[in-house]
């Protein structure tokens, strides 16, 4: 029990990038041209340190009003080594709300280039180039039997700032936005109730060369419910306030990467100290129009410490988080008139 608990907390931790500490070094930006994605992208990642982990990252919003989240992750455990970690998480399934995260020995994965396909057991599966004909398979069966099978009818191309990595100090963080913006039709189950599905989705991926590093006091993760104009994507605010990660806009002149200049809540500048309250707005450090949406209603705060039963277990947890983790998650409308999905992640304040 005490491993599974410290292997999720991890996965998470590796998908947000916490720190209890602070980092004295610059963000460095990366380097070379804005271009499109390929395969090779897709692809898992060289591991260059022992704490070397890799996250591939869903958020499916359903036409239903259920909404769907799924993260494939590799990373190391301590004390056990490199492992799998899935972890799907189904909100307002008939109402209410499932969880659930399986790991596995790293070798479980199979990853073909040549068929753009990443496989583990044949239970999890990322199919095909993240694009239209891209398929998500997560089944397990584990405190309740979990299916989500779609497929994407349609995909807005993703792009990347040159070769996609930041540098934090000695440590290195990665992102690809695969998918800004896709529908997607197919099923999802949760024990005997199947219901068939269609809606949006938006898809990046991430990798950075230690675990629980002292790089990110919160993550923003957005993705804008039409296709055009479109902002997406994920921007992480260190624990003195500088700003890594990017997000695109698909305006009237086309797809646009836009690199963070500021973030503001209301009127003063925002630093990631604090879970804000009001509203949030991005100003760009390229041609794209400024973001601005309000955070003030959620539809889900949620705890990892919901999904753990037992005080030593939610103990556990803490720590190897670094405190308890929180998640807001609410749907606004941006300052171009467009329903906006937002997300919120952070160590407890």
């Amino acid at each position: 029990m005490r491993l599974q608990i410290k292997n999720f907390a991890l996965t998470i931790c590796a998908l947000l990038g916490f720190s209890a500490t602070t980092h004295a070094a610059d963000v460095v930006a990366p380097t070379g041209a804005d271009r499109a994605l390929t395969v090779t992208d897709f692809m898992p990642h060289k591991a260059t340190s022992k704490e070397f982990n890799e996250t591939w990252s869903y958020q499916f919003v359903f036409d239903n009003g259920t909404r769907a989240f799924v993260n494939y992750s590799l990373l190391n455990v301590p004390g056990s080594g490199r492992k799998i970690g899935c972890d799907l998480s189904f909100w307002n399934f008939k109402g209410k709300s499932y969880a659930v995260g399986r790991q596995y020995p790293p070798e479980r994965l199979v990853a073909s280039k040549e068929m753009a396909t990443i496989d583990i057991k044949g239970e999890y599966m990322l199919q095909n180039a993240p694009g239209k004909g891209h398929r998500v398979l997560y089944s397990a069966d584990k405190g309740g039997k979990f299916l989500l099978d779609v497929t994407f009818e349609s995909a807005v191309p993703g792009m990347v700032p040159g070769n996609g990595v930041w540098t934090y100090g000695k440590e290195k963080f990665a992102q690809f936005i695969h998918i800004p913006f896709g529908r997607v039709t197919g099923k999802i189950a949760y024990n005997e109730d199947t219901l068939t599905v269609k809606g949006y989705a938006y898809m990046d991926q991430i990798w950075q060369t230690a675990q629980a590093t002292d790089m990110a006091a919160r993550t923003i993760n957005f993705s804008t419910s039409e296709k055009t104009p479109m902002h997406a994507g994920r921007i992480s605010l260190t624990n003195d306030g500088q700003l890594m990660g990017y997000a695109l806009f698909n305006g009237p002149q086309g797809m646009k990467v836009a690199i963070p200049a500021k973030i503001k809540e209301g009127g003063t500048d925002y630093n990631g100290k604090k879970f804000p309250k009001t509203t949030l707005s991005f100003e760009w450090k390229n041609s794209v129009p400024a973001l601005v949406f309000p955070v003030n209603k959620v539809l889900q705060k949620a705890s990892l410490l919901d999904k753990i039963d037992g005080w030593f277990a939610k103990k556990a947890m803490k720590i190897a988080a670094g405190g308890e983790v929180l998640f807001y998650r609410g749907r606004s409308q941006n300052g171009m008139g467009k329903k906006i999905d937002w997300a919120i992640t952070g160590v407890k304040d």
